[in-house]
């Protein structure tokens, strides 16, 4: 009976070694044993229309009016409906968002009109920050208010329900986060971009994000510099900082819109100041035509 006892308590022991060995401890992930990296902060990307192109390969839409310096003019957003990514329906709706532009109108978008952007438009907010949990990530924009939530080493249900900024799961790879988001609700000012780029229902966008050391973010950084214009009012950092920066790398695919995936980046750096709100249903007077924003409105009250 006595050597029965000891082999069950050795036996015992090793299970409990085992079980203890093979779960991940807080601040690890369930598929890599490195340490979870640490995006706690308020990062700043205040640069109008936002993406950075890629190196090479293809990417987003990108505006076809310059300024004298050659950086996208802000003020008329004429998308390049010629970009190969784009479908011929696809195209023609960017064309024809460029065309108002060209009047020297403005026209409907998730931001101006008070809608949730969806992903990857949010993307544009000058301020990012997020709050990172074991199980849940929470990413929050300034924008309105704007909040995503990113379920940890999850799977995406078999049927998707539609939402605003879709179903995302999320998991480490080493240093990088890894964020998967499908079932992007489209909304009446559905797009991708400042510039109307449609989307559907078969939209999926992959994020990847590190912290990196300055000098290896230097090339998206001049991309970036090359392309879009800093803007003020919020998101303003130190230009002298050469510290760590947060990198956005993410992948489009939608095969009703688009003829191939396409990449490109954000790179963020410390904001400097406070997280200010921005809330746009607070004015509903389009400044640029003289309209109400098509803000979202109910049937009947909450309460």
């Amino acid at each position: 009976m006595g050597d029965i006892m000891r082999t069950w308590r050795r036996s015992l022991l090793a299970a409990v070694v085992l079980v203890a060995t093979a779960a991940p401890v807080f601040g690890q992930s369930s598929r890599s044993t490195a340490p979870v990296p640490d995006f706690s902060g308020r990062w700043a990307h205040p640069f109008l229309t936002g993406f950075e192109p890629p190196r090479s390969g293809p990417g987003p839409v990108l505006n076809t009016a310059r300024r004298r310096d050659g950086v996208a003019n802000f003020a008329r957003l004429i998308g390049d409906y010629q970009n190969p990514i784009l479908k011929p329906d696809a195209a023609e709706i960017v064309k024809k968002h460029g065309d108002i532009s060209k009047t020297g109108e403005g026209y409907p978008t998730p931001s101006n009109q008070c809608w949730p952007g969806g992903v990857p438009y949010v993307f544009w907010d000058f301020l990012v920050q997020m709050i990172q949990h074991p199980d849940k990530i929470a990413i929050l924009y300034r924008h309105g208010n704007e909040i995503r939530w990113v379920r940890m080493n999850a799977k995406h249900p078999e049927t998707v329900t539609p939402s605003w900024y879709g179903d995302s799961v999320g998991h480490y790879e080493g240093d990088t986060l890894v964020i998967d988001t499908v079932g992007i609700k489209i909304g009446p000012f559905a797009m991708l971009d400042m510039y109307g780029t449609p989307h559907s229902e078969a939209l999926h966008v992959v994020e990847r994000y590190r912290l990196l050391d300055y000098e290896d973010a230097k090339d998206a950084i001049d991309r970036n510099a090359r392309e879009n214009s800093q803007a003020g009012g919020g998101g303003e950092f130190d230009p002298s900082y050469r510290g760590k920066v947060l990198q956005l790398h993410f992948t489009v695919e939608d095969e009703n819109v688009f003829t191939t995936p396409w990449t490109a980046t954000i790179t963020y750096r410390p904001a400097l100041g406070q997280w200010t709100e921005l809330i746009c249903a607070e004015n509903r007077n389009e400044y640029y035509a003289g309209k109400e924003s098509a803000v979202p409105r109910a049937d009947k009250p909450d309460f």
